[in-house]
């Protein structure tokens, strides 16, 4: 069975936020163990509980305080090399979108001015084509007789 899509509202049951609060901090400590022990790291927890003085440390203060100085005696470009704030992780995801979206588009006008040439190929004509889209078509329609020699080549050197 597939877990469906969590809703990220502030739950407002307070006997439903409570147990989701002890499953998601028990799992956030898990996580901590296992990449600490699959990968050899050090990590630490410190999770500050609703109406509880103490926070919930792991795996232990002592440990705590040492993974915290180890950080805090980088030097301030190794301590902010991989540190993200909200800002910047969304300006940075929204760059990834960008350029996959340029990407995309790339693509999908390839295969517009592919479908073009073979329309033209075909019989169609090109009068519908404005003068960048008849560039574009030759920049493609060169690609592609260089792709053709270039088998041809290939073929010929190979198979004489």
């Amino acid at each position: 069975m597939t877990r469906s899509k969590v809703n990220l509202t502030y739950i407002s049951n307070d006997s439903a936020r409570r147990v989701t609060f002890r499953k998601r901090e028990s799992g956030l400590i898990k996580k901590a163990q296992e990449i600490t022990t699959l990968c050899g790291i050090d990590a630490c927890a410190i999770i500050f509980r609703p109406n509880d003085p103490e926070p919930n440390v792991w795996p232990s203060q002592l440990e705590a305080q040492r993974v915290i100085s180890r950080f805090r005696n980088l030097s301030p470009v190794e301590q902010n090399r991989k540190m993200v704030d909200q800002e910047s992780f969304t300006r940075q995801r929204l760059e990834a979108m960008n350029e996959k979206v340029s990407k995309l588009a790339k693509e999908n006008q390839h295969k517009q001015l592919t479908q073009v040439m073979y329309q033209c190929l075909s019989g169609g004509g090109f009068q519908h084509l404005g003068i960048e889209d008849l560039n574009n078509l030759s920049v493609l329609v060169s690609q592609n007789l260089r792709e053709i020699d270039r088998r041809m080549d290939f073929f010929q050197r190979h198979h004489n």
